[in-house]
């Protein structure tokens, strides 16, 4: 995600700041390449993983700061031999004083294009591509120098979540999307619900047209008041083009019960088997709408991803 990006810009205007960037890694790791970790003389602000390898960072950080902006260093840690983590793995680092008269770059910055970064004997140079390039670091071999260069995915595109419902468990789940890769598109039919922040009031005989404009890569949860609501929305779900998921919030009996009414309706089989209901990874069984809520989002995150 690219959260870190605005983060950069903002905490850039306010004084000296450095950041540690997870260039590669190999084996066991605390967080992947492409994490970031911001650092000012008195805070540190995202995680590059905790542990010895996050206090190693932060101190590099700090000391960068007293160098003039731009400046930067490759930091390899072999994970069990220099710093007695259990992970076993390794990482590179690079931390650079960020040289903030040279943040232009982020304007451009967007969610599925990638990032150039080119590194100099003076700064870190970074560019904004719509090219496909693949190179990216090692974990191991020599060290980076001036010259080097890699491209990655600025952040992948969050996954669209076309909700249905803004009861008890519509909130719970709403309330639990910040910082995960969904993008909420949320739905009720219910004037009561208009209010609620983020929620879309649309006619009981046009919501189910909504689900038309739902991408391909989409997530349907739908949980309304109303049964016969629930199923008109299935049918309009099964019926279109397929998209990543659609669910509905119920029982193994309700499932049968809408099985054997799609079929009724001419929806075939194929198209019959990509209903899930109830919903939530297996095994949680609670009723509790935080408990249905978080479980819902975990079988969401746990969806494959399109290839690029």
């Amino acid at each position: 995600m690219s959260d870190w990006l605005s983060d950069l810009a903002g905490r850039a205007r306010r004084g000296p700041l450095a950041m540690v960037s997870v260039l590669a890694t190999e084996g066991s790791a605390p967080r992947g390449a492409g994490t970031r970790m911001l650092v000012t003389a008195d805070a540190a602000h995202g995680t590059i993983g905790g542990g010895r390898l996050e206090y190693q960072a932060i101190e590099q950080a700090r000391a960068i700061l007293s160098h003039p902006a731009g400046t930067w260093r490759v930091q390899d840690y072999p994970l069990g031999p220099l710093l007695g983590q259990c992970c076993g793995g390794r990482v590179r680092l690079l931390v650079e004083h960020v040289d903030r008269e040279a943040l232009g770059w982020i304007a451009g910055a967007a969610a599925g294009l990638r990032l150039m970064t080119t590194l100099t004997a003076t700064r870190v140079e970074r560019q904004v591509t719509e090219e496909a390039v693949t190179v990216a670091p090692s974990a191991r071999g020599d060290t980076l120098r001036p010259g080097a260069r890699w491209s990655e995915t600025i952040a992948e595109q969050a996954r669209a979540l076309y909700l249905f419902g803004a009861g008890h468990v519509g909130q719970a789940i709403a309330r639990h999307l910040p910082g995960l890769p969904l993008r909420l598109a949320w739905f009720d039919t219910r004037p009561l619900f208009a209010t609620i922040d983020g929620v879309t009031s649309v006619p009981e005989d046009t919501v189910a047209a909504c689900i038309a404009d739902a991408p391909g890569d989409a997530a349907i949860v739908i949980l309304t008041h109303d049964h016969a609501l629930d199923y008109a929305l299935v049918l309009a779900a099964l019926r279109r083009d397929p998209v990543a998921f659609v669910g509905v919030i119920g029982s193994a009996t309700k499932r049968a019960r809408f099985l054997a009414r799609l079929e009724r309706d001419g929806v075939d089989a194929d198209a019959r088997a990509r209903l899930t209901c109830p919903i939530g990874v297996e095994g949680v069984t609670g009723k509790e709408p935080e408990v249905i809520a978080i479980a819902t989002l975990a079988q969401l995150l746990r969806l494959e991803r399109a290839p690029c």
